[in-house]
């Protein structure tokens, strides 16, 4: 456990606390000036763990994957978040753990599959970085790869707008509708003799590629209503 960690774990009251009182702002923020309606939220499981996987066209994105549930959500942050305090207090307090931006970072999934199997449920958004437009790019299989290794269902979440709402390069949070829609869980298959087969994980992420390009046109056509 390293010493951020170690202090989180003292003072997880504090930490609860703060997450969900940033968590309710941002909620309430984007209810009223973005107009954020949010539909499937049955499809979250209330226990257990599970991989959230939305599609990514804001830098709002993460935030709003955070209203999705009231239950605490892991994230990956970039590594130079954690340079400094307090920044490094506030982003391992959000639930956000550090990787290293345009690398494999082994450590990151390690600690993403350790999350999923302590029963925390984590945020993965599967195109990567943030992308433009409406189709839905080629997935990464980190997603699918992560929930099949710890054995948890994918999440898929459609947010429509957030791109008009603040989109890549925008310096400014414009007040336009935003459109979450919760898709069904995507149950992965159960591990052969201890492994994953990569197939299995090719599969997986060909049917979170097919959901995702569902829930975000629909959320996309709500949003421009």
């Amino acid at each position: 456990m390293s010493e951020v960690d170690s202090h989180l774990a003292a003072d997880a009251i504090g930490v609860r606390v703060f997450y969900a009182g940033v968590r309710t702002t941002v909620t309430i923020f984007c209810r009223t000036y973005c107009r954020m309606s949010l539909t499937g939220r049955e499809n979250i499981p209330q226990h257990g763990a599970f991989v959230l996987a939305p599609v990514h066209r804001s830098f709002l994105d993460t935030p709003i994957a955070s209203s999705c549930t009231r239950r605490r959500m892991r994230f990956m942050g970039k590594d130079s978040l954690w340079r400094t305090q307090p920044l490094r207090w506030i982003v391992t307090s959000l639930g956000a753990f550090p990787v290293t931006r345009g690398s494999a970072d082994r450590e990151a999934i390690l600690r993403s599959i350790k999350a999923l199997q302590s029963g925390e449920p984590l945020v993965l958004f599967p195109e990567g970085e943030r992308k433009s437009g409406p189709t839905v790019q080629p997935l990464m299989d980190g997603a699918a790869y992560v929930a099949c290794k710890a054995g948890v269902p994918i999440i898929p979440v459609g947010i429509g707008g957030s791109e008009r709402v603040m989109g890549k390069g925008a310096k400014f949070i414009y007040p336009r509708k935003l459109v979450v829609i919760i898709g069904a869980p995507i149950q992965v298959p159960d591990a052969v003799d201890g492994r994953m087969p990569r197939s299995a994980v090719k599969e997986v992420s060909a049917q979170l590629h097919r959901e995702l390009q569902s829930l975000f046109d629909s959320a996309q056509s709500m949003a421009s209503h």
